[in-house]
């Protein structure tokens, strides 16, 4: 496994639609693992794979709580309920953090590493961290979504909470 440089706004790879996965093989096992291995290298709870440069439609998210890793290929975000505003921050903008609304339960559909559907639901941080990937898998980033940037010095009151 590998730790891989992660594209920096304004990188246009960033802002582009991936493709589907259609080859569930080595390839793409070896991507979900260079993918975790980079996202916890860099202090992250998730990543997509436009963010190392490769245009397919694969992310992972890990809170580092008994949930586990989850790994989402061609993921669909097929109904939401609710609202909420909390901040976000992303690998490919470092230092950057804003106040983002977004719905605060889902539910997704997605295919697994052996291609393999499976549906979940999900609320709070986790359904907040699988729709920021979703998004950058449709060219889609946070900074889009942004209501209010945070400063440095905010962030570190945030933090203390």
């Amino acid at each position: 496994m590998s730790i891989l440089d992660i594209v920096k706004h304004p990188d246009n790879r960033l802002e582009k639609e991936c493709e589907t996965v259609t080859e569930f093989t080595e390839d793409l096992h070896l991507l979900l693992d260079n993918l975790f291995e980079t996202m916890i290298h860099s202090d992250g709870v998730g990543i997509a794979a436009p963010q190392v440069g490769v245009c397919k439609k694969a992310a992972i998210v890990d809170l580092d709580d008994d949930e586990g890793t989850l790994e989402m290929i061609n993921p669909v975000i097929t109904h939401t309920t609710g609202s909420d505003i909390d901040v976000e921050g992303c690998l490919s903008f470092p230092g950057l953090y804003g106040e983002v609304e977004r719905a605060d339960k889902i539910n997704l559909k997605a295919q697994n590493r052996r291609g393999e559907w499976y549906e979940i639901e999900a609320e709070g941080y986790m359904a907040r961290a699988i729709q920021h990937e979703v998004d950058h898998l449709y060219g889609v980033l946070f900074t889009s979504k942004v209501i209010r940037y945070i400063s440095e010095e905010e962030m570190e009151g945030w933090e203390e909470e």
